[in-house]
């Protein structure tokens, strides 16, 4: 019995931890409009976090799978979809930092930080940095 009720808390805390983490499919929100951009997926890869494009929204005016063109380094002209746009971020105990993340809109390449919101385990602040001066979003956990 006792070794069932261990089994038992050791599932719920890796479930409970799991629920807790970043990794996953997020959808992206445009800052100006508020719709929905893409959903990028998150996943760890030896220690670090990583995340790339795996779905656009349609959006008047654009390509169904437009390229990076303003990317100045190897995501240069390759396509969003399937794109990495967050690298090399590692965990500091209470987030994710120590990486980049890229505008694909613009090409530049930001300093970023990861976090998930406290009151809500399915929101995720990414907030990219260039100095001083940063910007944060919020994604959203894609449900599935």
């Amino acid at each position: 019995m006792k070794n069932v009720v261990l089994l038992l808390t050791f599932s719920l805390l890796a479930v409970v931890s799991f629920s807790q983490t970043c990794v996953g499919k997020w959808t992206t929100i445009d800052d100006e409009t508020g719709k929905k951009k893409s959903i990028v997926e998150l996943y760890k890869y030896k220690d670090h976090l990583y995340g790339k494009i795996t779905f656009l929204y349609p959006r008047e005016g654009r390509e169904e799978n437009p390229v990076c063109k303003k990317c100045t380094d190897d995501r240069k002209n390759k396509p969003l979809i399937g794109l990495q746009i967050v690298r090399y971020m590692t965990w500091n105990g209470s987030e994710w930092d120590g990486g980049t993340i890229v505008d694909p809109e613009n090409g530049k390449i930001y300093k970023t930080k990861i976090w998930l919101d406290e009151s809500n385990p399915n929101k995720l602040n990414v907030r990219g940095y260039i100095g001083p001066f940063f910007r944060t979003q919020t994604w959203i956990r894609v449900q599935e």
